[in-house]
This record gives C-alpha cells, structure tokens and sequence, in this order.
C-alpha cells in the first residue's frame, strides 16, 4: 500500500502554526499537487512526508504504518529539490548512481537502472560530464534521473521546474508525466504554479495559511470551487468576486440589478441567503452594447491583448470587472453591459465563503459532460 494519510497533524515554529489540522489522504501510485502561494504550507507537508521535519501533533501514516518517529532514510521515498542538490565533484553517472552504490546494489542492476534513466531522460552522451558543464535544464533531468533509479514507493518534488524557462518547464512536465506512467510511484508534487498543477496533477490539494482549502481533481478545482479563495485563486485573469443580494427574483451588484434565471432563485431562496459573494470567470461573462433585464453597466478602462483573445477591463461602481472575449471592438471610455452565464455562476456564502452548491439541473449537466 503506496498510501500518505495525514490525520490531524499540526506543525509549528514556536509559536508560529505553519500546517494547520491537516487531513488529507493520498491514494496509492497517484499524482497529488500540493498547490498555494508562498508561505502557504505546501513544502512543509513535502518534507513531513519526506522525514525532513518532525510533526508537532497528530499522526502520519505511510504503507499503512505511523511513520512519526520513523527516520527519513527508512521512509523509501525519492526526492527531487528545487536548487537539484548535485553534488558539484561527481560526473552526471556519479550523481545519478550514488544513492545506490550506497544501498550496496549489485552492479549490474545499478547498470541497467542508470542505462534506463538516461534514455528516459535524453541524457546519454553526457554521462562523464560534471553539473557545471551542464545547463539549467540538463541539470534538473539529472536531478529527476537520481529519484527515478532509486525507484523508490514514493517520489517527492519540491517545485522542480522553478528554475527553467517556460519552453522547458512544458517539456519538463511531459517527462514527470511519463515517469509517473511508468513506474506508478505514489507522486507528490509541491508546485505555485496553476499550469503545472492542472497539467501534471491526477488531484490537487489546494493550500492557503497552512489550511487545505479544496482537494479535488483540477476539472472540479476550476468548474467547481469549493470557496472564495479557491475561486480567486485558480485562473487568470482572476475569478470576479461581487458583494451581492437578492431581493424580488434579482440579484443586485451595488445598486444595479438584474433579473436572475428561475433555476437560481429557487436555489438562492432554499438556501436562505439573501447576501451573499457571487463568482463568475471573466470567460464567462457575456458583453454588449444595449441594455437587457439581465445585464448591468460598466465603462471600459482598459483592453489587454492575448493575441488570439482579449481581456476586457471596465468598472462598475468602482469595482474593476474583467471580462474574456475572443475579439472586441470596445475602447476605453465605452460604455458595455455585462451578463454572466447562468450555468457558470458561483454563489458564496458570506460569513463562511464556502460555496453553497447549484441548481440540481446546472450539476446534472456538469457530471455528464465531466463523464464525456
């Protein structure tokens, strides 16, 4: 059993909580992204799973057994670090094979695991080569090929990628990917960035001050955010977040109103909420020139091109919009009214920001598309 169980488990500095009441189940050999910002937890938790830190309350199982006070070494995990952590006086077989020679294999297995590792990772031909004759992107393949041949039950990365330019980051990420596929390793990939989340992660465990926010898979994390922050936090541009109340089947944004489809009143009403934060994606706004009994008025300030799409910036009662269009032909100082997809609408609520769920024909029509 390749499962990582975190039951409860608090971890601080002195008086400084850095993981919070953490539970989080890892299912055996699949690729879990612990994804936040900065400061959020997410290396933390790596290096508790990695044996790199003690844990100061509760319990964290690996292959079924409490692991508490089970040292690093005996945890079978391999560990890719951010900086690569090569050893600068070793060639790239040296640094690739060390851990092995180490645990004393024979030869020939060490042979063919290395063998293996440099044609997974195109790296043959630079086997005598020492880390700084090499580039940035050898580097970290060499760093990936030392976790792969200790083919251990658990691979572990720490923002592998963060080093490399955005050609050989996607690059980067197709290897993980296959690496994954080949030897079924429980993967856990500690990351800030959204596209290497949604591109490599099976799941992702969303982190924010120390707490996990939403675990889901990266389909759910986007169409279905379980709160404000997740919402905000996942895409770019940002997810608009409105102050909103309903009152006599409309909704209100500020003193504008618009008339809200029957499918969420009867939502809204069976909830109870009357104020509440609305979310929408600015993909999922829907802009024109005339006026309708379900849109409400902004100014545009600002056009941001993308090339083959653009963003629409605009205010409305001093609360900056941003919507996602294909082309425009609006310019700063229009005038533009706005709707918001019905079915793509996210409702908040207000005291606790969690998200308070959708029309029963809105998820109907979510899980079969999800099943296509």
């Amino acid at each position: 059993m390749k499962e990582i169980v975190f039951e409860n488990v608090c971890k601080s500095y002195g008086k400084t909580t850095v993981i919070d009441n953490l539970n989080l189940s890892i299912n055996p050999g699949e690729r879990l992204i612990l994804l936040g910002a900065s400061g959020c937890g997410k290396s933390t938790t790596l290096r508790l799973i990695a044996g790199l830190e003690e844990i100061t309350s509760g319990n964290l199982y690996m292959h079924g057994q409490k692991v508490n006070d089970v040292v690093s070494g005996e945890r079978n995990v391999s560990m890719v670090f951010q900086n690569y952590a090569l050893y600068p006086h070793m060639t790239v077989a040296d640094n690739i094979t060390y851990g092995l020679k180490i645990h004393k294999l024979f030869k020939e297995e060490i042979g063919q695991r290395l063998k293996a590792a440099l044609d997974m990772l195109e790296l043959n031909g630079l086997e005598n080569r020492k880390p700084k004759d090499l580039s940035g992107g050898q580097r970290q393949r060499v760093a990936l090929a030392r976790a792969v041949v200790k083919r251990g039950d658990f691979l572990l990365l720490d923002e592998p990628l963060s080093n490399l330019d955005a050609q050989l980051r996607g690059h980067a990420r197709k290897e993980l990917v296959k690496i994954h596929q080949t030897y079924g390793q429980t993967f856990v990939y500690v990351t800030h960035d959204q596209v290497e989340a949604m591109t490599v992660g099976e799941r992702i465990a969303l982190m924010h001050e120390g707490k996990l926010q939403m675990l889901d898979t990266p389909y759910n994390v986007y169409n279905r955010p379980a709160n404000v922050f997740t919402a905000k936090f996942i895409g770019s541009p940002s997810t608009n977040i409105f102050e909103a109340h309903y009152a006599e089947r409309s909704i209100f944004l500020g003193k504008q109103a618009a008339r809200l489809p029957e499918l969420w009143s009867a939502h809204i009403g069976k909830n109870g909420c009357r104020e509440f934060y609305l979310g929408i994606r600015p993909e999922h706004i829907r802009l024109e020139r005339e006026k309708t009994d379900s849109s409400f008025a902004g100014i545009v300030k600002y056009v941001e091109e993308y090339g083959n799409r653009c963003g629409i910036y605009f205010e409305m009662e001093d609360q900056e919009v941003v919507a996602i269009c294909d082309r425009t032909e609006f310019r700063p100082g229009d005038r533009v009214y706005f709707s918001l997809a019905a079915d793509k609408m996210h409702v908040f609520d207000k005291e606790t920001t969690m998200n308070i769920g959708y029309p029963e024909v809105y998820c109907e029509h979510f899980y079969q598309y999800q099943s296509v």
